[in-house]
């Protein structure tokens, strides 16, 4: 027995009629009949009486449908209690200082919103602080931007990112076209987190490959300081679209690298499914969508969400 052959056959009751219960229901009249004839086979009993004028219950018709009645009010206040239920928990995030730019307060909001009795723990350090919190389990889910593959986590790709040179306008060495590969750095002066972080390792790599050298004059693992340094003309830094989200308006030159090979990945990593809460994984879910939601939206600058 199905709640939908209960509500059909109340409404039938209600209205006396096969035709204006299919109608009112969005049923075609052989289907609702059909439903009907299930219930009545199921029961062993003749439940409607068909009349010239539409259909009127029969004895057990009128019983049936006065407890039919009674059993559908107790789904719909189940329904609504669970409707009503408010997830909550505790949940912890790591977002990278570049990625909190962007995601951060949308990523807040959105959490408050949909699951205002969640407690949301937000940590904001670079990716290689954040890994090693992952492992520590100090954390349930982080934007991650290289992996260990040693860790059995859940792994989901999310974006890609282009990355920017930014660093004061008049910096010696600094380029004024607006788009740039790694081979034209040259000697400018880099000011870059150390070998730890994600960051750091896809400029590494690329600039291996095409057998360049970075000009790194100066590693500081934190973007304020980081930030502060470039501000004083101390050298140039390269940063993902995200972080420019917090530079709108100051006299920095911007200039994107065009490689092909020099983007940042953005993975959505956590602890395995068995692992998280259910506010974790409701976080996540969260988390994902927000960031889809930027991107399709361009508030994600220079960034690519990944096929899958």
């Amino acid at each position: 027995m199905e709640l939908r052959q209960l509500r059909y056959f109340v409404r039938v009751v209600e209205l006396g009629s096969m035709g204006r219960a299919a109608l009112e229901l969005g049923v075609v009249t052989s289907a609702l009949s059909q439903q009907i004839a299930r219930l009545e086979s199921e029961l062993c009993t003749r439940l409607l009486q068909r009349t010239s004028s539409g259909v009127v219950p029969t004895d057990a018709g009128l019983a049936f449908w006065r407890q039919a009645q009674l059993a559908l009010r107790h789904a719909d206040d189940a329904v609504r209690a669970a409707q009503l239920a408010r997830l909550s928990g505790h949940v912890s995030v790591g977002l990278p200082p570049s990625t909190t730019a962007v995601l951060g307060l949308p990523f807040l909001a959105a959490m408050r919103e949909r699951y205002p009795d969640v407690r949301l723990h937000l940590v904001e350090s670079l990716s290689g602080n954040l890994t090693s919190m992952l492992k520590a389990r100090q954390l349930d889910l982080a934007v991650l931007f290289q992996l260990d593959r040693q860790q059995h986590w859940s792994v989901m790709p999310m974006l890609e990112e282009r990355l920017f040179v930014i660093a004061k306008p008049e910096l010696r060495g600094m380029p004024v076209q607006h788009c740039i590969t790694i081979a034209q750095l040259g000697e400018l002066p880099l000011i870059l987190p150390s070998n730890r972080h994600g960051l750091r390792s896809v400029l590494e790599n690329a600039s291996g490959q095409g057998g360049y050298g970075l000009n790194v004059v100066a590693e500081i693992d934190g973007l304020p300081m980081l930030m502060d340094a470039v501000r004083a003309g101390y050298g140039a830094t390269i940063q993902p679209g995200a972080a420019l989200a917090r530079l709108i308006g100051e006299p920095l030159a911007m200039i994107e690298i065009s490689d092909a090979r020099v983007c940042r990945p953005n993975m959505l990593v956590s602890l395995s499914d068995d692992e998280l809460s259910p506010a974790g994984l409701a976080a996540r879910v969260v988390l994902d969508g927000v960031t889809r939601d930027l991107v399709r939206s361009g508030r994600w600058p220079g960034a690519t969400l990944h096929e899958s």
